[in-house]
């Protein structure tokens, strides 16, 4: 049983997908342990506790320095002894050393097709503002490994989505969301939860 602890910042709509593939087995063998936010107004943590998942808030406004949150969150974190962290939608930077702790046990979905529109700078609706300013006609969403850089760690799947001659960004986000996001991540953890993917040289092997 792979035990997963999902990170969130607001509403909660990739966790949500997540939560209705366990429940309809469409992600096998996982079970969500917590999810935590560093928002105590995350719509996410009201989704978790409908369901009985434990949730909690751990937020770097309420620790002196950074350093001290991240020593914090880590061992909160740690206590749950889960086997696969999620970001869904965590908007802050995770720390080295849970990098390190949790090394190709950290997944994130981005919403665009690395390598285009990521990196610093790039999350939520700038990432498709900058896809429509530059007139790319697919777009897409990336579910990969976190490593120390951002948005560089290896990549466990892609899925593309055209691009609308209509779209504003928030409707380009919400395609992305719905044709995409909302796939490929609950896909990527039932693969990692049933032994499917193995990271060598850098690269993800599916399968096996």
């Amino acid at each position: 049983m792979l035990k997963i602890a999902v990170l969130v910042s607001g509403g909660g709509t990739n966790l949500q997908a997540i939560i209705d593939a366990v429940e309809t087995g469409t992600i096998s063998n996982t079970k969500i342990e917590v999810v935590i936010s560093n928002n105590k107004n995350a719509h996410a943590l009201e989704r978790a506790r409908q369901k009985g998942i434990e949730a909690l808030c751990i937020s770097p406004k309420d620790y002196e320095s950074r350093a001290e949150f991240n020593k914090e969150f880590l061992e909160k974190l740690n206590t749950y002894e889960v086997d696969l962290v999620v970001l869904a939608g965590f908007l802050v930077v995770i720390p080295e050393e849970m990098i390190a702790k949790y090394r190709n046990r950290i997944i994130n979905i981005h919403p665009s097709l690395i390598p285009s529109f990521c990196g610093t700078g790039y999350y939520g609706l700038k990432v498709h503002e900058a896809a429509l300013a530059r007139g790319v006609k697919l777009t897409g969403a990336t579910v990969h490994f976190v490593d120390e850089g951002t948005d560089t760690g290896p990549i466990i799947l892609q899925k593309a989505v055209a691009v609308e001659p209509e779209d504003t960004p928030e409707i380009l986000q919400r395609r992305v969301m719905e044709q995409a996001e909302w796939k490929i991540l609950p896909e990527a953890i039932n693969l990692i939860a049933n032994g499917k993917v193995s990271v060598e040289n850098g690269h993800v092997k599916i399968g096996g």
